[in-house]
């Protein structure tokens, strides 16, 4: 059937000598992966600019949901972004986040809040001139949408517990966390993008919380593998 749906590029590899298959967040059907023919073919070209990672796209796509691989018919880009390609620092938060991103979505089913959260994360990065502290709100946001949003109820007791997801009065096991962590995630629980860069930490401390975060996204994804480009990134941001 003929379907029309916005999409968010997640991953894209080689296949053969002129394709490529990509892997996209769609407001309509979830995760979907598309195989590209001759797409890499110089009179096609300019086409591949399309696949960038994160690019928010509008596809008019042949979809059948036996079918693994699925194909393109037309393809526009949906909102063309200023800076988050051409900026190194923002590019490098892309290739992190897309692979964190691949890696924790896996319905295939419509999830409208979802998607929009990712649309207009994505784009208010992309006007941003501050930015350091982003990944670190966005991951968090995440979680409420992927169903392990840490528990507030008890927001105030000193130890917050990766494995339950919530605050608790006493360190119970190793997953336990307090001090300068603690401070911060009580931080940005609390703040909105807008409000991010009042946050303020050092690039140490950013680590830190990223490293807890991605703790945090393995006990509660059973299948969450640790990005690759993370030693990158965190190399980009030190």
């Amino acid at each position: 059937m003929l379907l029309s749906t916005n999409a968010i590029v997640l991953s894209k590899i080689k296949y053969r000598d002129n394709d490529l298959i990509i892997k996209c967040y769609t407001q309509k059907e979830g995760i979907v992966s598309y195989l590209l023919r001759g797409v890499l073919k110089s009179k096609k070209g300019s086409k591949v600019a399309y696949y960038q990672l994160l690019t928010q796209l509008k596809l008019e796509t042949d979809f059948k949901p036996s079918r693994g691989l699925q194909y393109i018919k037309e393809v526009k880009i949906n909102h063309l972004y200023s800076s988050l390609h051409t900026n190194v620092l923002k590019s490098a938060i892309v290739m992190f986040l897309a692979e964190v991103l691949s890696s924790s979505l896996q319905e295939e089913e419509q999830n409208d809040t979802l998607f929009n959260y990712l649309e207009a994360a994505l784009q208010w990065l992309d006007e941003q001139g501050s930015f350091s502290n982003f990944h670190l709100l966005f991951l968090l946001n995440l979680t409420k949408h992927l169903g392990f949003y840490p528990d507030v109820s008890k927001i105030d007791a000193p130890y917050f517990n990766l494995e339950a997801g919530k605050f608790q009065d006493e360190q119970l096991n190793k997953y336990s966390i307090s001090n300068e962590n603690l401070t911060l995630l009580k931080q940005l629980l609390g703040t909105t993008f807008d409000a991010l860069e009042k946050v303020k930490i050092n690039a140490k401390q950013r680590q830190s919380f990223l490293n807890l975060i991605l703790v945090y996204f393995e006990l509660h994804l059973g299948s969450f593998k640790k990005p690759k480009s993370l030693q990158i990134f965190n190399e980009v941001f030190s």
